[in-house]
């Protein structure tokens, strides 16, 4: 037993002192590449060749494997590579577990199909060691080779997605989804990145782009990848996967903006029926129809908006997004005490309202009346009302069971962002 101890102690030591040696890991994620992982290893080996004439770092060449049964392992490790083995599926999970198990401060990721060429990332590490915190390589500026990248996907997907992901998170990025790409270890571990398929390359960005990490870029080059198989990547699903993933990271186009119409159009219709109602004969018409359209809205907004603030109450509660200046202050004011309060006073003002809608029919001899705007405003304030109190719970529940919500989280441990 005592020797076994210290055969395995000796095995950490080992791996400690090596780890402690490494400055650059390039990470390559596997799946049966047996085909193309021969070139990218050479040419990561001498991507750490040239890191290592420039700035003096020691590197490691790290294979994800995620799974291969075409004996890509056995081939990496006789080519001098370490095998990292990740069990879940999905590019993203292969990326994740290969840098986690990565020994080096700097991560230089890149495809194993060939299609990257590994030394452009020295200029990537260059950029880390100037500061940034993730380099992102861009194909459009680098060049992308005859048959290396589909039509749709150069013209329609990339610069759709890409702009998306600049518009929401006001990002500056040429080309979001190239997968040559440089980090900090420090930056990854911060970002905690989650995604299992091809979206993980926009998470990256957007995450770090949340925690206001400095993103550089640099060129790279797309060649036609080296295997005799179809590519993993599915254009259709996987740029479905970005877009919903961009979407599921801004509450503000999510929810904020089509609740700030929804409240404005609604409200704009409920005045102007209510003016309709108070002084007959006034400009514009306001009838039943769109009476019941601007409660709807009103409705509808509400609800978006307190889905707003749920999400970004959320990410923050994640540590994925700082406070603005407006949440920190809608945090200070909410809390699941008020918002009950507020929710119980519109349910009372909406069932006083129809109680008197009821004694008015009942004084008309149970006939209808020319206008549903009471009725409407009454129904309105009841759903609001209950919109509020559930909304209350669920921000609770989603702030860890505290009826505070995330203020103690916000004043405590994150600063406040004053822009942007």
């Amino acid at each position: 037993m005592n020797e076994l101890i210290q055969i395995i102690s000796s095995a950490e030591i080992r791996d400690m002192e090596a780890a402690s040696n490494v400055d650059i890991s390039i990470v390559i994620p596997c799946l049966n590449e047996i085909e193309s992982l021969p070139h990218c290893i050479a040419q990561a080996r001498q991507a750490l060749e040239i890191i290592s004439d420039l700035h003096g770092l020691t590197g490691e060449i790290v294979v994800a494997d995620n799974g291969s049964t075409d004996g890509s392992q056995t081939l990496a490790t006789s080519l001098g590579a370490r095998i990292v083995a990740v069990q879940r599926r999905g590019y993203g999970a292969a990326l994740i577990g290969g840098c986690e198990g990565a020994y080096g401060r700097y991560l230089l990721m890149g495809d194993a199909d060939g299609s990257y060429n590994f030394t452009e990332g020295a200029a990537m590490i260059e950029r880390l060691l100037n500061g940034a915190d993730l380099c992102i390589g861009s194909r459009f500026k680098g060049g992308i080779a005859p048959g290396a990248m589909p039509w749709k996907n150069r013209y329609i997907g990339n610069p759709a997605l890409t702009g998306v992901l600049n518009l929401f998170f006001g990002t500056r990025i040429d080309d979001a989804h190239c997968g040559l790409r440089a980090i900090t270890k420090a930056a990854f571990q911060q970002c905690k990145l989650t995604s299992t398929g091809m979206e993980f390359a926009s998470e990256m960005i957007i995450k770090a782009s949340l925690k206001r990490l400095r993103i550089d870029q640099a060129p790279a080059t797309l060649s036609p990848d080296l295997r005799q198989r179809a590519p993993h990547l599915r254009p259709w699903r996987d740029g479905w996967r970005h877009l919903r993933y961009l979407l599921m990271l801004s509450p503000t186009w999510v929810f904020g903006i089509p609740a700030f119409f929804a409240l404005l159009v609604g409200l704009l219709l409920l005045t102007a029926s209510s003016a309709q109602y108070l002084f007959p004969g006034t400009f514009p018409q306001i009838g039943a129809y769109w009476t019941l359209l601007g409660s709807t809205l009103v409705a509808a907004g509400h609800i978006s908006l307190i889905m707003a603030l749920t999400g970004y109450l959320y990410s923050i509660r994640a540590g994925y997004r700082r406070p603005k200046f407006v949440t920190h202050i809608a945090v200070r004011l909410t809390n699941l005490e008020n918002m009950l309060i507020l929710g119980f006073c519109l349910m009372a003002i909406g069932m006083a309202v129809l109680i008197l809608v009821a004694i008015g029919w009942v004084h008309r001899d149970f006939q209808s009346t020319s206008t549903i705007l009471p009725p409407v405003l009454g129904t309105l304030a009841i759903t609001l009302g209950l919109q509020t109190a559930l909304g209350g719970f669920l921000m609770a529940i989603i702030g860890g069971n505290e009826a505070r919500f995330f203020s103690d989280l916000v004043d405590a441990e994150m600063p406040v962002e004053r822009n942007n």
